[in-house]
């Protein structure tokens, strides 16, 4: 999957990303019952890529081990800032790709808070790791940077791990369940 992103990609600065994703993550290096996904994104001028690190266990639910995340945003003014951008981006795009739904019953949402609207808590959060890099030009925008690659990154690695196809968030136990079943 890197070597295949890296030649559909056509500057250096974008290939100097997803290569620092890879290499924070180990890409290459084996790993037992654990797999890894990449995804990658263009946002404002600025780029990202994301890489994740999933387990499924037999009930279908999805756990993410560790998130590494590159982000260019050409110049960085303050990447104190950026990181803490990117982590709380991972965390609720991590968030979206895994629980948060929202269900009708004739045209009325059926939650009506966080006690029925499921979403990440602090155990669910992996460990998560951000590296900045400020290639020059303009500076680009950071805002929702880091979340494009967050979902996209967590469904490769589940294709990497057993071939399952996730197309529909959230990415449920029972949803995961019938797509191993298909």
């Amino acid at each position: 999957p890197v070597d295949y992103r890296l030649k559909l990609l056509t500057s250096d600065r974008a290939r100097n990303v997803v290569r620092a994703a890879a290499q924070m993550a180990d890409w290459g290096r084996k790993r037992d019952g654990t797999a890894l996904g990449i995804a990658f994104s263009e946002l404002h001028t600025s780029i990202v890529a994301g890489v994740a690190e999933v387990s499924v266990d037999a009930d279908g639910k999805i756990k993410v081990h560790n998130f590494w995340m590159a982000a260019d945003p050409g110049i960085a003014l303050q990447p104190d800032n950026i990181v803490a951008q990117m982590e709380s981006n991972i965390v609720y795009g991590l968030s979206q790709a895994l629980k948060e739904q929202a269900t009708f019953a004739d045209g009325v949402v059926q939650q009506s808070n966080f006690h029925d609207y499921e979403v990440f808590r602090q155990e669910d959060v992996p460990n998560i790791e951000v590296k900045v890099m400020a290639q020059g030009g303009i500076a680009g925008g950071i805002g929702e940077l880091g979340l494009p690659p967050t979902a996209p990154a967590v469904a490769n690695a589940v294709r990497a791990l057993n071939g399952t196809v996730l197309a529909h968030m959230p990415f449920t136990p029972e949803r995961v369940k019938a797509a191993m079943k298909g």
